[in-house]
């Protein structure tokens, strides 16, 4: 079933300790604008760190508190879910040294007191088109172009990322390992536009089944595919496992050139960990995988322990 996503409205965070500034950046920005607003240092990182994050930050540099605005810059950008935050300073100080030191300390553009509203305004755009182009080229540096599913390199930084969050909290991480049963016979006796359909028939079962924000669903190799469950524990990982070999076997494939209705099937295998050790759990899931193979293929086989 399809699912229709509202456009995203672009969120501001304004921090100045000033409110008349406030309210005229309010004035310049809030008709295409969601804004949020903070007066301190403090309401400023408390800000950041609500979501959905702010997409760009109107920044003062001389705010009330331990932190002025060049130590707030500094501080988002140290942080890794923040640090791709674009960050602009408004100030009065437009002196060729307090622009540089704003760059210095992550800023991304620079806006002197008084301001004019259309200058904010074509300056803000341009910033978050920037943004938006940098990470429509992150994704697609991410992302399989075939399944439109995470690709290798996703996977493999995604999995040393959660190995390495286990090693701090001790919950269970999940992995499955899953393969196309017989992929090799598909493309030599139906070619590879066959193979290609068949690839995204099956990546379309592994999107649709029911994930959190943190899984990971990935295309890592020719027909072989990986789904990354932190905080899932095997039992857990096993219900999932069942639900794709059971509805991809249970889905024909069709091909719109050729008068082809092709059934396929899938192995999996199944591990689960709690101590964080990376090269083990692929390893665990990778010999379930192999069972599952051995056992007869169309089959999910599940690490015991």
């Amino acid at each position: 079933m399809p699912t229709f996503s509202v456009p995203h409205v672009p969120v501001l965070l304004i921090v100045d300790d000033d409110s008349n500034n406030i309210q005229a950046l309010a004035l310049a920005l809030e008709e295409h604008y969601e804004l949020r607003f903070a007066m301190s240092a403090e309401e400023a990182l408390e800000q950041v760190h609500t979501h959905p994050l702010p997409d760009l930050i109107l920044l003062d540099v001389m705010l009330p508190g331990t932190l002025d605005g060049y130590g707030i810059c500094r501080k988002i950008k140290s942080i890794q879910a923040t640090r791709d935050i674009p960050v602009i300073f408004v100030t009065a100080l437009g002196h060729p040294e307090a622009e540089e030191k704003g760059f210095l300390a992550g800023g991304v553009d620079y806006i002197s007191k008084p301001f004019s509203p259309t200058t904010v305004r074509v300056r803000v755009r341009n910033q978050l088109e920037m943004k938006r182009s940098r990470e429509l080229l992150q994704r697609l540096s991410l992302t399989d172009p075939l399944t439109q599913l995470a690709n290798r390199r996703h996977f493999s930084e995604a999995f040393t990322q959660e190995c390495l969050r286990q090693q701090r909290t001790r919950h269970p991480l999940s992995l499955i390992l899953l393969d196309i049963d017989h992929f090799k016979s598909i493309n030599d006796e139906h070619g590879h536009a066959v193979g290609d359909v068949c690839l995204q028939e099956v990546a379309s079962v592994i999107a649709a089944s029911p994930y959190r924000t943190a899984d990971l669903a990935a295309r890592i190799g020719g027909e072989e595919f990986a789904i990354l469950l932190p905080e899932t524990d095997l039992d857990g990982a096993s219900v999932i496992a069942e639900r794709i070999r059971g509805n991809v076997a249970s889905r024909i494939i069709r091909h719109p050139d050729k008068p082809l209705q092709l059934q396929v099937t899938v192995s999996l295998g199944v591990a689960s960990s709690m101590n964080g050790n990376e090269s083990q759990l692929y390893e665990s899931a990778d010999r379930q995988l192999y069972q599952a193979k051995a056992n007869g293929r169309n089959r999910a086989s599940i690490a015991l322990g």
